[in-house]
């Protein structure tokens, strides 16, 4: 399919000879003999086109152009009508039309329309795609000889044309998102857009309106329409990086456009479909986040199908020259690339890396920046000394947990010590209600039920 077009004009005859003339050249057209049977058509699904008559039994093609305009689709129109003037032009064009055609129609020149308006539209979107993926600055994911490496790049290479959710586990900076970005342009998906979004670095409120979108009054501050970013990335792929951290009040919604591929706006009471492939990403334990209470588990067995593991780089040590000489060749831009003494190399290799691939990258590009010298030896990397532990953290004499998981413990012994009365442990612990609430909802407490 070449793409979507709604065709709108109240002549039975010539909107479905049009129809059927798009159908037999690849689209999927689908006609309407109305204003208001266009507008719920859009309602239903995202269109590429339309092709409308400028009279309507309901309206014109101008009061369409404003449907449109205020609920945030930017999908261009192509205006017609029997009755052509330079003065009804402007006016179309000024509302936003693409083109204006007069009738009678000849079919082909009309398909000739539709073409350069589709591609048009086509090459914006694929462009935007290719600037998303520009500003990642990315390495190859694959970068290196070792085992994990090339175990990956096999895997990954099996499921880069499946059109099922993946996800993506490991560290902070191991490079997942490199690895979405790569998955996405070796998809059948590739010419469309990849749309990411940071589910830990929004509030939840703000989070559902960027995945969703809005209607106009949704709420305070909601002056008009907005598509989300799952329109935006229709017929592309949705990358939710730190999945981990999506609130527990979206998670249902999402797995609401998994399993029906289809979402509502905030304050709409229509569902809208939407056809995305889904690539998240975490670098929590979602199976113990689950049992915790703090992910929901008929979500994390839908996207839980196909499941890459990106490798620490302290994993993968042997692939630290091949990733070094990969990042200076992007960073020399032309010029001469540097190079690493032996005793950097070595240092390098001894380092534990906490921030994996994207710590070893500001390292290097920092060491570019403030030496002058061709080869670069140990003390041009600054790293921190390596020091052996005293103790093995298994040897401690006490049990070890997270930051997170001390947090939640304590809380719960503050609410079970005030009777589960919210006011008197916001009291106790000397912060604001809000404050308190926001962080029993991201630790998984549930009032009045306590574990």
């Amino acid at each position: 399919m070449l793409g979507r077009v709604l065709v709108l004009d109240d002549n039975e005859a010539i909107r479905t000879s049009v129809a059927m003339y798009l159908d037999d050249a690849g689209y999927n057209a689908q006609p309407a003999a109305s204003l208001g049977a266009a507008v719920r058509a859009l309602e239903e699904r995202p269109f590429d086109l339309a092709v409308a008559d400028y009279m309507l039994p309901d309206g014109t093609a101008l009061d369409l152009l404003a449907r449109l305009r205020e609920s945030g689709n930017p999908m261009p129109v192509i205006v017609l009508t029997g009755h052509g003037s330079i003065d009804l032009a402007v006016r179309a064009v000024r509302a936003g039309a693409e083109q204006f055609l007069t009738k009678p129609l000849e079919l082909p020149a009309l398909l000739e329309v539709v073409r350069r308006t589709h591609g048009g539209r086509r090459a914006q979107r694929h462009e935007a795609a290719t600037r998303s993926r520009t500003r990642r600055d990315a390495l190859d994911p694959f970068v290196g000889t070792s085992a994990p490496v090339r175990r990956l790049a096999d895997e990954a290479r099996r499921v880069a044309g499946s059109d099922m959710p993946v996800l993506l586990t490991g560290e902070t900076g191991s490079g997942k998102g490199i690895l979405a970005a790569w998955l996405h342009a070796q998809s059948p998906r590739a010419s469309e857009s990849l749309v990411d979004i940071n589910c830990a670095g929004l509030a939840a409120s703000l989070l559902e309106s960027e995945l969703f979108g809005h209607e106009r009054g949704a709420f305070t501050g909601a002056h008009a329409s907005k598509p989300g970013l799952l329109e935006i990335a229709d017929r592309g792929t949705l990358f939710l990086d730190e999945m981990g951290d999506l609130d527990l009040m979206v998670q249902p919604k999402l797995l609401k456009v998994l399993e029906e591929r289809r979402f509502r706006r905030l304050g709409s009471v229509r569902d809208h479909a939407v056809d995305v492939r889904v690539i998240a990403a975490t670098h929590l334990d979602l199976a113990q986040a689950v049992a915790d209470r703090r992910f929901r588990g008929d979500l994390y067995y839908r996207i839980n199908t196909l499941v890459l593991r990106v490798p620490a780089l302290r994993e993968r040590p042997e692939d630290i020259p091949a990733l070094a000489a990969c990042i200076f060749e992007r960073h020399s831009r032309g010029a001469v690339p540097p190079e690493l003494s032996p005793e950097a190399l070595r240092a390098l290799k001894a380092y534990s890396w906490p921030g994996n691939v994207r710590e070893l990258r500001n390292v290097l590009e920092r060491a570019v920046l403030l030496s002058d010298k061709r080869v670069l030896d140990a003390a041009d990397l600054r790293l921190a000394p390596v020091t052996e532990p005293t103790a093995s953290v298994s040897s401690w004499p006490f049990q070890v947990v997270s930051l997170e998981e001390n947090e939640r413990r304590y809380l719960l012994l503050v609410l079970d010590a005030t009777g589960g009365r919210v006011d008197d442990m916001a009291a106790a612990l000397g912060i604001p209600l809000s404050s308190l609430y926001q962080r029993l909802k991201r630790l998984g407490i549930t009032l009045g039920r306590q574990r």
